[in-house]
């Protein structure tokens, strides 16, 4: 079987952990293209073994069977005006540009019908091959293939889910994509108060990420809920049970709503705010 082409447009550090994912599967380096007017950038794809690697697209670039849209919200309108109407019939636009719909990257774009737009919400874990992502087809009618082909790229570097309304996205981002932040602001809090309680702070760190690395683990494995698992490790009358007991009483589960509410309705600002 042929492997399909692949552009990235943006070579940053989502991009990076993209293709190199790919590489680690085997995925031939030839058929990746990374377009950054960035030195480092290209520094960065050329030392993980590319060839194909510009400043400025060629047009052959833009013939790929899946382009990949990895730059900045903030630079989109004016990044993307360059390559509106020159990518090819038939390919599959990738965007992992946050805030953007797929009707208006269409309209950037210049796209016609015969090409597939998938919106894409991936997180940072995705840099060690644990990320989160968070897929939308712009039309069930779209080509199978498409919806195949960026699944296949998200794959690389975690797992994925698949939304059937692109507002679901927002919600996506307060969860999955923010979300690796609220967990190293817990893992920070703990290493503070382990501080404050006199470990040093190299055993602190130690302490809290791997605790969180372990629940992570054993929830991910278990076939039981988090909910139960909590249960199992609240003994009655025990350090957990007092320290839950705490935690509930200062509404942990509701700045926790407040807090995942917050992100979604950015995240819909932003999409309001680049011409979503």
């Amino acid at each position: 079987m042929t492997e399909p082409t692949i552009t990235f447009i943006g070579g940053g550090n989502m991009a990076v952990a993209i293709y190199g994912g790919l590489l680690d599967t085997g995925f031939p380096p030839e058929n990746i293209t990374v377009i950054d007017p960035s030195k480092s950038a290209q520094e960065h794809a050329e030392s993980a073994g590319l060839t194909e690697v510009f400043g400025q697209a060629p047009e052959e670039a833009l013939q790929s069977d899946l382009v990949v849209l990895a730059i900045k919200p903030q630079i989109a309108a004016s990044a993307l005006a360059s390559f509106s109407g020159k990518i090819q019939a038939g390919s599959v636009v990738l965007s992992i540009i946050a805030g953007i719909n797929a009707a208006s990257l269409r309209s950037m774009l210049g796209l016609n019908n015969a090409s597939t737009v998938v919106r894409c919400m991936p997180n940072t874990p995705a840099l060690v091959g644990e990320g989160m992502t968070g897929l939308f087809l712009e039309s069930e009618s779209s080509s199978h293939i498409g919806r195949e082909l960026a699944e296949q790229l998200m794959s690389t570097v975690g797992r994925c889910v698949w939304v059937n309304k692109e507002s679901d996205l927002d919600v996506i981002t307060a969860i999955s994509g923010s979300g690796p932040a609220y967990f190293f602001l817990f893992m920070e809090s703990l290493t503070d108060v382990a501080v404050e309680m006199g470990l040093s702070a190299e055993m602190a760190h130690l302490l809290a990420v791997q605790t969180s690395l372990g629940a992570s683990t054993l929830a991910s494995l278990s076939n039981e809920d988090t909910a139960t698992l909590r249960k199992n490790v609240t003994s009655p009358g025990g350090t957990t049970e007092r320290a839950i007991h705490s935690l509930e009483e200062s509404n942990l589960r509701g700045i926790i709503a407040s807090a995942a509410k917050a992100a979604a309705r950015r995240s819909i600002e932003l999409s309001e705010e680049f011409g979503g």
